[in-house]
């Protein structure tokens, strides 16, 4: 697999961790990092700032064995997430998008994304509006809502997004799976909610597939959990993996991300 993870980037900055301590994440390169730990390639495309935080994200994406060739350096601050961990769990404060607020693909940046297997992009990423264009050049195409699926930002893309995901705590229940219908009919091959604890359910058109989870000996952290399940599923699904399998490899690979502080 080779993955094309774009738009967002953050450092997420801890304030009650060793008194105050950054770690670099965001939904796409969180994506991209987990999918060359699966073994894939992948590459990140977006800017930071020419910041201390900028310096941090790259080498880190670098050491982690991301292709950072269309990683942009631009004039201004990198994106901050404040957050807490209480009790295992993050807890966001607020969040400066820096130099992500007037972020736009070139053609160039749309060329390299077409000579990967599939592209991502999540609901920060401000490039709801190119992924049009990238279907119509034949690129797999996967979104990830976070637990706002009804921003104007995913109803861009869902006519334009092959595997959708969004984040839900309630459960599997008759309104879930009438909402993941509703969002398959406007384009969609595959919708996959994701459930925390209570596991994932994916819709294909005509079936629901569901799976629980790994169990986790000891959470230590939740960032990137999500992130983690997309990129092993999205893995699962291009390595040809029946959908049971790949939502399998993606709470896998979640399960892995539990045991640390920090994305990754």
């Amino acid at each position: 697999m080779k993955l094309a993870a774009v738009g967002s980037n953050c450092i997420d900055y801890y304030s009650n961790l060793e008194g105050g301590k950054a770690y670099p994440g965001g939904g796409p390169v969180n994506m991209a990092v987990y999918t060359v730990r699966l073994g894939g390639q992948a590459a990140y495309i977006g800017p930071v700032g020419d910041d201390e935080y900028g310096r941090i994200m790259r080498r880190a994406m670098m050491d982690k064995g991301v292709d950072t060739s269309h990683l942009h350096v631009e004039p201004g601050k990198t994106a901050v997430s404040q957050v807490e961990l209480l009790n295992g769990e993050r807890v966001f404060g607020d969040y400066d998008e820096g130099v992500l607020d007037r972020y736009v693909l070139s053609e160039e940046d749309l060329d390299f994304i077409c000579t990967h297997d599939v592209v991502v992009c999540d609901l920060w990423g401000k490039v709801e509006g190119s992924f049009e264009e990238l279907k119509r050049r034949g690129l797999k195409t996967a979104f990830d809502c976070a637990t706002r699926p009804e921003d104007e930002a995913c109803q861009t893309a869902i006519p334009h997004t092959d595997y959708l995901f969004f984040s839900s705590d309630d459960g599997d229940t008759s309104a879930l799976r009438d909402q993941m219908r509703g969002y398959q009919s406007r384009g969609p091959a595959l919708v996959t909610a994701m459930l925390g604890e209570h596991g994932s359910l994916c819709f294909d058109g005509q079936e629901f597939h569901k799976f629980g989870i790994v169990p986790c000996d000891k959470v230590v952290d939740t960032m990137g959990a999500g992130d983690s399940f997309v990129a092993g599923f999205l893995f699962g699904i291009c390595e040809g993996l029946p959908i049971e399998r790949a939502m399998e490899k993606g709470a896998a690979n979640a399960t892995e991300t539990l045991k640390y502080f920090g994305g990754w």
